[in-house]
């Protein structure tokens, strides 16, 4: 059943929207929502949040570089195109973002992907609530 995430207009004025997904596999993982413009039409697509280099996350808790239609990996500078994925230059030429299932209806992006489910808005640790201990003791 698709999940409701965000709005196109929210992913545009961001510039990126990131949120936090369980896999297949019980793992939580970070996706990264980014406008696409492709053949006219205002479209966003969504990534794994993770450079295919190194594994260094785009968007680290404050917003993804983003330049003219372009991910940027803020640790080498590899370019991603934001509509395919695919990266043309720097440490992670030749590869490809992994991509996760959305689509658009009426202006609301939803979660297609079958081995995903929402978790939260943004990243891993922002849904967490804090250590299970109430202990002021600080090391």
């Amino acid at each position: 059943m698709p999940q409701r995430l965000t709005t196109v207009d929210t992913v545009r004025e961001e510039g990126s929207w990131l949120f936090t997904v369980r896999d297949e596999y019980d793992e939580l993982d970070e996706v990264l929502l980014l406008p696409c413009d492709e053949d006219g039409e205002e479209e966003v697509r969504a990534w794994i949040n993770r450079c295919t280099h190194e594994a260094q996350r785009f968007d680290r808790g404050f917003g993804a570089a983003v330049r003219d239609g372009q991910l940027v990996c803020p640790k080498h500078g590899s370019l991603f195109d934001a509509c395919s994925g695919d990266c043309d230059n720097g440490e992670a030429a030749g590869t490809t973002l992994p991509p996760v299932e959305v689509t658009v209806n009426r202006g609301d992006v939803y979660l297609v992907n079958d081995d995903a489910d929402f978790e939260h808005e943004g990243g891993i640790d922002d849904g967490d609530d804090g250590p299970e201990s109430t202990s002021h003791v600080g090391f």
